[in-house]
């Protein structure tokens, strides 16, 4: 059964240390390719850190793995991926003329992987 939350896609400093390295190395890929999710979210959907978890948007679907937030960083209801190819599928093509899509706020549903 499908969960409906809010996507925030962002830059991280550990991603921002990854690409001096490279995109393709273990460390950039990494972050990209972690949904982060408020521990009160974790614990609602039975999930553990590095459980396979679906998201799908308007404008296209993924599997990533996910990690708890820290601390109080994510409210309940919110989502947070770094920046990547993987985020960028769920985003839309319309750049409203800023040439960078829209990408905060989206509307996403997340389904557990093998559960």
């Amino acid at each position: 059964m499908p969960h409906t939350f809010i996507l925030i896609p962002g830059r991280t400093a550990k991603q921002g240390v990854g690409i001096s390295e490279g995109k393709f190395k273990d460390g950039y890929q990494s972050e990209t390719r972690t949904l982060q999710v408020a521990p009160a979210d974790m614990q609602r959907l039975s999930l553990r850190e590095g459980d396979s978890v679906r998201l799908k948007s308007e404008w296209g679907e993924i599997e990533v793995n996910v990690a708890p937030a820290k601390g109080d960083e994510l409210p309940p209801g919110i989502l947070f991926i770094a920046y990547g190819d993987l985020s960028s599928r769920l985003m839309g093509g319309d750049t409203h003329g800023s040439g960078m899509p829209t990408s905060k706020g989206i509307d996403v549903e997340l389904t557990p992987v093998g559960q």
